[in-house]
């Protein structure tokens, strides 16, 4: 199965599922200066197309076999980069306090760390993590949740609740993640120097 999977990666650049992508990361300026100017309805509609050309380039990908290891680089880069541009944008308005930005900031950063780690032992980025997935999708909603709010006061009594309350639990999940890689990182640590110099330069195939 696993290897299946890896000869149906290829290199190609130029895809459609990896314009699309592309297009999406252009966006994220314009996404965040939209919202540093409190333009909060077109920074939605902004995030709704970005949204909507993420669940495109994934199914076309899979439709016209189109996988590759580029797209599977920018889907997971677009996604935390519209996450931090939420943020950011967020906070420089007072809306979000700037703690919430360094947790979620610094956990990426703590995963930057594990895989340099992770590089000097000779294995190749940990396998993404179910939890892991789940944490970005809870961004990924609670923050478009609480722009909905700014962007139409009178859903704000309810959305704003909502959305924090899944930003904090998704920003909690992030770094149960985090933990999670970390053991894993770990484990394959004392591996390596169990076995010596890997064999391998992959991390956790097949499971």
């Amino acid at each position: 199965m696993t290897g299946d999977h890896d000869r149906a990666v290829s290199r190609r650049v130029w895809t459609v599922p990896n314009v699309l992508s592309m297009l999406r990361l252009a966006l994220v300026p314009v996404f965040l200066v939209l919202l540093v100017r409190a333009d909060y309805v077109a920074a939605l509609v902004v995030l709704v197309v970005a949204s909507l050309s993420d669940l495109a380039d994934g199914y076309l990908a899979r439709r016209l076999d189109q996988v590759t290891r580029l797209g599977q680089l920018l889907d997971p880069a677009a996604d935390r980069l519209y996450i931090f541009a939420a943020l950011i944008g967020l906070a420089a308005g007072g809306l979000v306090p700037w703690w919430i930005v360094v947790i979620i900031v610094a956990r990426d950063v703590f995963l930057l760390v594990l895989g340099v780690v992770l590089a000097s032992h000779g294995y190749g980025p940990l396998p993404v993590h179910q939890l892991g997935k789940v944490a970005t999708f809870a961004l990924f909603f609670g923050l478009p949740v609480i722009m909905l709010g700014l962007a139409f006061p009178q859903v704000q009594p309810v959305s704003e609740p909502v959305g924090w309350a899944v930003t904090v639990w998704g920003a909690f999940l992030y770094w149960w993640a985090g933990a999670i890689y970390a053991i894993e990182t770990t484990r394959a640590v004392r591996a390596a120097r169990v076995a010596g110099p890997p064999r391998s330069d992959r991390l956790g195939q097949g499971g």
